[in-house]
């Protein structure tokens, strides 16, 4: 019997660690490693037009399925490409392997054609880098790539020149057990004890919820019906907590909307579960503040802590819960709760003025469209920019809907990518890029690989012309718009050249028929939206400190009108507060 070659011996690490897939573009350097994946039926190569792509594509996949995944890249440009895929996964705590394939060994520091160091150059977006340089290495080395990418939830990247993958690997090892999970984390005793107390001692209580609180939906929910508490929320935090919350009170940051501003401001106790909440001029300097999280580096790095808890979300609260005394005062609860419902009241009044009628078409009235008639699983994937006010605002989430997007790195052009790597997961789930026309067009290349594999996703392209966020700083800032328009195709007519359906739509009343026609679709579709660039409007707050750079100009970029179904939530929410 033949000897196993490295690269044989890696395919097949990789399938014991459970990886389905590797996502990437075929090259000189990888062709050991993607002929391996040829020959092992547990493992498919996914052919992709960009290797950007195959890194959004793998992140993505990560986050849906909470599994390891795998992209790679051929030596020095092809592997250079999955960084800024790579730096997305590593900031959204995915598990991805990376394989950079480099240049033959002996050539390595002597200027070699193509040549880069890898294992140097995605040191910052990864936990673990390191380049396997003799057979002997495998499998340790990629054995603790795995578990660095497992167990610290982010990006591990191993540098495998092609005339290594190639040779024999040595005599196959005894299987060392793969990490393929994380643990639960309990935090310790004093510091539950002191958090209790906290609770306790405080009258008004604020609970702001990020994507840590991921399956600890029912203890968030409990405790707050315990401290009569308002809950907030994150963008990331938005999927896992705001469904079936009859203590919502809105998002807070620069897309916020509703009183979780005021909430997080005029509480006694600020308990901040499960958020690396990145922008600190929207959180208060003088109220306590507890935050609980798994990841220790999280706490405190973004506001002056009372108290740091380290533990996991749902653990924490299950050895909280028993111990908290109950409130009984929830004034402070229901005023939030009214001043939360009138903000949405005031924005929607806006949207619905003749908006069916409005041409071009409102951009919210396309995501509140959207919105209704997605299956009730869909998984969004949702472009950076305007794409992200109008996912953060309409689509609704209820427990079983994905909403995924850049939203810690804030990458252009990840929403059609992303969707490659959550539709791979279940073809028969819909799946939605809400993408933008610079989005779009920056990795349009790979809207063939969803006709290639014959991916059923439905591209949403809000077709405004414009870069539009951009074009919004600039004039907040003061400067004239300069650099930011688009001059663009019927990219329904470029879908349909494609070999895919496309459907362009400039009216409003043409635009459910349109929806409806792509979701029966078997195959991908795009639906070319013509969307109006005006629209503004100012957050719930804007404080001095958010009065310079991007703060400032992203904060007035909240579009005029418009939350969907969440003013039906606070309205029905309202029914629990006390009438006098």
């Amino acid at each position: 019997m033949a000897k196993q070659s490295v690269a044989e011996q890696f395919v097949d690490i990789l399938v014991r660690a459970g990886v389905k897939r590797l996502y990437g573009v075929v090259g000189d350097s990888l062709n050991p490693v993607v002929d391996a994946v040829r020959r092992n039926a547990a493992i498919d190569w996914v052919h992709v037009r960009h290797e950007e792509t195959a890194a959004f594509a793998a992140g993505a996949e990560a986050q849906i399925t909470g599994r390891l995944t795998a992209c790679a890249g051929s030596c020095g440009p092809g592997n250079l490409h999955l960084v800024n895929g790579l730096y997305d996964a590593h900031r959204s705590m995915a598990p991805v392997l990376a394989l950079a394939s480099h240049i033959p060994s002996g050539e390595i520091g002597l200027g070699y054609f193509q040549e880069t160091h890898p294992d140097r150059l995605f040191a910052e977006c990864s936990h673990y880098s390191e380049l396997i340089s003799s057979p002997k290495q495998m499998p340790r080395l990629l054995q603790t790539a795995i578990q660095h990418a497992v167990g610290r939830s982010g990006v591990s990247v191993v540098s495998l020149p092609g005339d290594i993958a190639d040779q024999p690997a040595p005599d196959k090892p005894v299987e060392t057990a793969l990490v393929t999970s994380r643990p639960t984390v309990r935090p310790g005793d004093a510091e539950i004890d002191r958090l209790v107390e906290m609770i306790d001692d405080a009258g008004k209580v604020t609970l702001f919820c990020g994507s840590g609180t991921a399956g600890a939906h029912a203890e968030v929910m409990e405790l707050a019906e315990k401290i009569k508490s308002p809950v907030g929320h994150a963008l990331r935090g938005k999927e896992w907590i705001q469904y079936d919350n009859k203590f919502d009170v809105g998002m807070s940051g620069l897309l916020g909307y509703g009183a979780a501003y005021e909430a997080t401001h005029e509480c006694d106790l600020l308990i901040l579960l499960g958020t690396d909440f990145p922008y600190n001029a929207f959180l208060p300097d003088d109220v306590r503040i507890t935050q609980v999280d798994v990841r220790p580096e999280h706490l405190g790095r973004r506001s002056k802590l009372d108290l740091a808890v380290w533990g996991d979300v749902k653990e924490t609260l299950r050895c909280l819960l028993p111990r908290v005394k109950p409130k009984e005062d929830r004034r402070f609860l229901d005023k939030m709760l009214k001043k939360h419902a009138d903000a949405l009241e005031g924005v929607v009044k806006a949207y619905t003025r003749k908006v069916d009628r409005h041409v071009p078409i409102h951009p919210e009235y396309v995501a509140s469209v959207l919105d209704e008639l997605a299956d009730e699983d869909a998984v969004f994937t949702v472009d950076t920019g305007m794409c992200n006010v109008w996912a953060a605002r309409y689509i609704s989430p209820n427990g079983r809907r994905r909403v995924i997007g850049s939203f810690s790195h804030g990458s252009m052009a990840n929403a059609l990518p992303m969707a490659i790597g959550a539709q791979f997961t279940d073809r028969g789930r819909q799946v939605v890029s809400m993408s933008g026309d610079g989005g779009f067009s920056m990795l349009m290349g790979d809207f063939l690989t969803l006709v290639q594999h014959d991916l059923p996703v439905k591209v949403v392209l809000f077709n405004n012309s414009s870069l539009s966020m951009v074009e919004l700083e600039m004039l907040v800032a003061g400067l004239p718009s300069y650099g930011t328009t688009n001059k663009n195709p019927d990219f329904a007519a470029v879908a349909r050249a494609c070999g895919a359906h496309g459907i362009r739509v400039e009216k409003p009343r043409q635009l459910a028929g349109a929806l409806k026609e792509a979701f029966r679709h078997k195959g991908p579709a795009l639906v070319d939206v013509v969307t109006d660039p005006n629209a503004l409007s100012i957050p719930p707050k804007i404080s001095a400190e958010m009065v310079t750079g991007f703060a400032l100009s992203a904060s007035k970029i909240v579009l005029d009108g418009g939350v969907g179904r969440m003013l039906q939530m606070a309205r029905s929410n309202l029914r629990n507060v006390p009438r006098p």
